[in-house]
């Protein structure tokens, strides 16, 4: 329980940073700004100026979802890594088998 938990957790860090990363590359890229200047000329009139992507996919809510997610998934993974190796460990004792086993040195 307590590898899975260490290994989740740095999972869940390194999809935070993966989507920070990937998110800033888009915006350094001037995607944002081409997406807005797509759907303005498509709905052209006078909204052209009050629809920004960013209000609806702006770093900070998409790096958010992404700490929400992580976290649930930190739960997730602990929990059914755990069930998994319990299952693995109690088949291998029954038919027979290579039983795993982490331990701590004292």
């Amino acid at each position: 329980m307590k590898t899975s938990f260490l290994l989740s957790i740095a999972l869940g860090i390194v999809v935070v940073v993966a989507i920070f990363m990937v998110w800033s590359v888009l915006d350094a890229a001037g995607v944002w700004g081409s997406i807005n200047q797509t759907v303005a000329d498509v709905i052209g009139g006078q909204d052209r100026s009050t629809f920004d992507i960013e209000d609806y996919l702006g770093t900070r809510r998409v790096v958010g979802f992404a700490m929400i997610v992580s976290a649930v998934d930190v739960v997730l993974i602990t929990a059914i890594a755990t069930l998994c190796a319990f299952l693995y460990n109690m088949s291998a004792s029954l038919l027979g088998g290579i039983e795993v086993t982490l331990a701590e040195d004292r």
